[in-house]
């Protein structure tokens, strides 16, 4: 199998990297991206995105990460839909093995994001996909149920951090956890038991979701979240709630399995860089986006340290000599 070569290879897109690829392309590194089994990253499951900036009435996550695309093209960027399997960082240059090829490159930008954790039950990811009601952030989709009643399930810092955050805009906020105690912080625990807004399920898990037909506001029928079943896990009994939305709040799993036994990695799994860069402890290697970050996992914030790694690597690769 032959390989070529590149100055610098970018590992998915999304915000990240595609941003990365725009500022590496303006910089004349002409960088090749690997996009993955999922172009675009998790915004081409976002029906509506109204917090990135420039759109003032905002714009779908499809019709964004087309965007990026294209403009990331314009400046020479070479996509390939190729999906990479094996990452060597141990040798120079480094060596990528895709589904397609083998590719050697100075320097990699590791852009492979996060996924959301599901429950499972398949209408949860297929409703999330066009704005049926499911969704795993509330801050990015939190303002499209203002007066509504609406449930989170989890029972972590991010489930109740996403109960509190939605009391902003829900009536009620219906809080489910299949055991009897959160595991979230004692500090973040008092102020969601306190909450007037929030109803706590304890002992309850999601076993199915039920949907109406509507309409949108295009006009064309839509499926949408209409209730809940519930399951008791100490009696089994089942129950109905009936709710407009759910925020499945169970975790997030970086995308680093490629790299596991390679870079060091956070007790969750996500890459670690040096704190204000993008910088890995191996030179050569950056990491941008939600692949690094636990913390925010905004799309903005992704795009601006894809931007940070692009410029970490142009300046990492004049030193070089490249």
């Amino acid at each position: 199998m032959t390989s070529t070569h590149h100055r610098l290879v970018i590992i998915g897109t999304g915000p990240a990297g595609y941003t990365a690829a725009i500022y590496a392309s303006r910089a004349g590194l002409e960088p090749l991206v690997f996009e993955g089994s999922q172009p675009g990253g998790q915004l081409t499951i976002t029906t509506e995105v109204e917090n990135f900036p420039g759109f003032t009435t905002g714009i779908s996550g499809p019709v964004l990460m087309e965007e990026m695309r294209e403009q990331a093209l314009r400046f020479g960027t070479k996509l390939r839909s190729e999906t990479v399997e094996k990452v060597d960082l141990k040798c120079r240059p480094f060596r990528l093995t895709t589904n397609v090829g083998e590719y050697t490159t100075e320097a990699i930008i590791i852009a492979t994001g996060a996924s959301a954790k599901w429950l499972g039950l398949g209408k949860d990811l297929e409703l999330s996909r066009h704005g049926g009601g499911v969704s795993a952030c509330a801050t990015c989709d939190g303002f499209f149920f203002r007066g509504m009643e609406i449930a989170v399930v989890g029972g972590g810092d991010t489930a109740l951090e996403e109960a509190l955050y939605l009391t902003k805009f829900a009536t009620k906020v219906h809080l489910i956890h299949r055991r009897d105690s959160f595991r979230a912080s004692k500090a973040m625990q008092v102020r969601t038991l306190a909450h007037e807004k929030i109803k706590l399920h304890w002992n309850k898990e999601i076993t199915h979701l039920q949907t109406i037909r509507t309409e949108n506001s295009f006009g064309e029928a839509v499926e949408k979240l209409s209730s809940l079943i519930l399951k008791d896990t100490v009696d089994g009994g089942l129950s109905s709630l009936s709710v407009k939305g759910l925020f499945v709040a169970i975790g997030h799993q970086p995308n680093t399995s490629l790299f596991e036994d390679q870079l060091p990695l956070d007790p969750s799994g996500y890459v670690l860089v040096e704190k204000g860069s993008s910088r890995t402890i191996i030179p050569g290697v950056f990491a941008a986006g939600d692949v690094a970050d636990h913390t925010y996992r905004q799309a903005i914030t992704a795009a601006g340290s894809g931007c940070m790694a692009a410029i970490d690597a142009e300046r990492w690769l004049g030193e070089q000599g490249q």
